[in-house]
């Protein structure tokens, strides 16, 4: 059995507790975890992300996932053309409710269903909340979800058809979390948060296990990844310490996180060499997604952005419709948080070796716009 450990101050926690963030404030995750894994590991008539389960947080005995599991996973990697084959596409809008969220929702909602968790709570821009939302209504967990106004209506519409009660919240989306920290709190149930709970990232990290399998072993030397609490880009940060410390890669890839124009506090830490992230004032974005003034775990995404040698660049706002539609005219139509990622990518100056793999995190159908 794992423990968690803050951040902060090193206090560690059972999972039992049902803990979401320690005393001291600071933000738990997983302590490093003493496993064995390599190709054969792989369960390979398991068609899902548990075909990782000896990386996961479960019992090798553990079955708690399969009826939960919808078969999330195991999405394509494309070449975005046949000009730029170094431009690998992961295809993470193909989930069942059309988005990569899948991956750490399937995960920490199994966990809650093994802990006897009755009741989760949540925040989300949409994406997470239709994730969380339905892998509870699978596991016939009660669910709360919090978004902030102004969310597609299809994603609340989406949410709510998997019997979950949602809950708009008027202001940002910092003002969404606070609501859903404080329910979570005062109803004394399961806190689902994909920033705050460290089960999620558990299962976002099996992005970087699939592309691991499908690259015969191997990993792309950059990995485009967009950032607003950095749910996908900490999940990637764990999954490439793990395969270094197993011997199965010899080098870290570079993370090359992307921000909205228009809210980028990651941005400005990272330019202005700061350890920490202060929360700014963003303005309006098309790229929802993303737009965080203030990730709760700033301090670990500029740590894993440095570590890799990685950079951070920022997504023009009048650049994210025309990626949309560069990628459309590509076959691919995804939503604006990540045309914004596309957007990012080809405004970016600098020179990339060797291969670059970006995810396609949403679906455009689940776009407002």
């Amino acid at each position: 059995m794992f423990n968690y450990v803050c951040s902060e101050c090193g206090k560690k926690y059972s999972p039992e507790s049902l803990v979401f963030k320690c005393t001291c404030e600071g933000m738990l995750d997983i302590e490093d975890q003493k496993f064995n894994f390599n190709i054969k590991d792989i369960l390979l008539n398991e068609w899902s992300i548990f075909r990782y389960l000896k990386v996961l947080p479960f019992q090798d005995s553990s079955t708690s996932w399969k009826d939960i599991s919808m078969g999330e996973g195991l999405t394509s990697l494309v070449p975005l053309d046949n000009e730029t084959p170094n431009v690998l596409l992961k295809m993470d809008f193909m989930m069942p409710t059309l988005s990569f969220k899948d991956r750490g929702a399937a995960v920490l909602i199994a966990k809650a269903k093994e802990l006897g968790v009755k009741k989760v709570v949540q925040d989300s821009s949409g994406n997470a909340g239709n994730a969380i939302a339905a892998y509870s209504a699978r596991a016939g967990i009660s669910c709360d979800i919090y978004v902030p106004e102004g969310t597609s209506k299809k994603k609340v519409e989406m949410i709510r058809s998997h019997g979950a009660t949602v809950n708009i919240v008027s202001g940002n989306r910092e003002d969404t979390a606070k609501a859903a920290l404080k329910a979570a709190e005062e109803k004394d149930c399961f806190y689902a948060s994909h920033v705050y709970n460290p089960l999620f990232y558990q299962g976002t990290k099996t992005y970087v296990y699939e592309i691991f399998e499908q690259s015969g072993g191997t990993l792309p030397e950059n990995f485009i990844v967009p950032v607003g609490n950095g749910t996908l880009l900490l999940g990637c940060y764990y999954a490439f310490r793990e395969l270094l410390n197993l011997g199965l890669i010899t080098t870290l890839p570079r993370i090359i996180a992307v921000q909205s124009a228009h809210c980028a506090p990651i941005y400005k830490a990272f330019s202005e060499k700061k350890e920490r992230v202060r929360e700014i004032q963003g303005t309006p974005t098309l790229a929802e997604g993303i737009a965080i003034a203030a990730p709760m775990r700033g301090t670990q995404i500029l740590e894993a952005i440095r570590v890799t040698h990685g950079d951070i660049i920022l997504a023009p706002e009048e650049g994210i419709i025309s990626a949309r539609d560069f990628l459309a005219k590509k076959g691919f139509y995804v939503e604006l948080t990540t045309a914004a990622t596309m957007a990012g990518f080809l405004n970016y100056d600098k020179t990339l070796r060797g291969k670059s793999v970006i995810p396609l995190c949403g679906a455009g159908l689940k776009s407002g716009k």
